[in-house]
């Protein structure tokens, strides 16, 4: 019917934009990390006392860890689904997520005592290098499994289609065969990877890399 039909598009529209939304939170959040193109960065510091931004830093991050791992466990899937619309739900997964990363961005608190500081232009080129590894190799990661599948356009895509969705076969291609995480050794070369680390920016790394590390158990 044209109702159905018109759903339909809706969906679909809905999913292409929340897919969007992930690329420009993910762009947003490597200019936050590496103090660049943004106007306020993991080093912008606002007024108040360090232990005051300890704790504001802490329970942002631990908001986006508990939304992240929530949000993904089947039982909460199987409840959410009640209310949601099932070809929208990784899509609107992926949108609770870019909410929440941008609430993080914007409240973050910096604090901007140094703990290293490359001086050497060869080291800092490096570490500069390995920046740019970890947050290409994000993308890439996504892509060898199926990154449309992840972010929800397949979802949308097939049902507009009409087809119904099937999850796609287990597979461990290419860097997936020597390393059991890509994504997160990504994401952690990307946190860490910094020619200037600050007491901020290690909190934050270190904090998201535990997070990391107990979600891979």
């Amino acid at each position: 019917s044209k109702g159905t039909a018109m759903r339909r598009w809706l969906f679909f529209a809905y999913g292409v934009i929340c897919h969007l939304l992930f690329l420009v939170t993910f762009a947003w959040l490597a200019g936050f990390v590496g103090n660049f193109l943004v106007t306020k960065s993991i080093d912008s510091t606002l007024p108040g006392s360090i232990s005051q931004a300890i704790l504001i830093d802490v329970l942002l991050l631990a908001l986006f860890a508990v939304q992240h791992s929530v949000m993904a466990r089947p039982a909460f899937k199987r409840i959410w689904t009640r209310i949601l619309p099932e070809p929208i739900e990784r899509s609107t997964y992926v949108l609770v997520s870019c909410a929440v990363t941008f609430v993080l961005m914007w409240q973050w608190r910096g604090i901007d005592q140094v703990i290293w500081n490359a001086q050497h232009s060869m080291l800092r080129g490096l570490l500069w290098g390995l920046f740019a590894v970890g947050w290409l190799l994000v993308p890439l990661a996504s892509l060898l499994i199926n990154h449309f599948d992840l972010f929800g356009t397949r979802q949308v895509w097939l049902h507009l289609r009409g087809r119904e969705y099937r999850a796609l076969p287990f597979r461990v291609p290419s860097l997936y065969k020597h390393v059991r995480h890509p994504l997160y050794i990504g994401w952690a070369i990307a946190f860490w990877a910094t020619p200037t680390m600050t007491v901020g920016h290690l909190l934050f790394a270190g904090v998201l890399t535990g997070y990391m590390g107990l979600a891979a158990l």
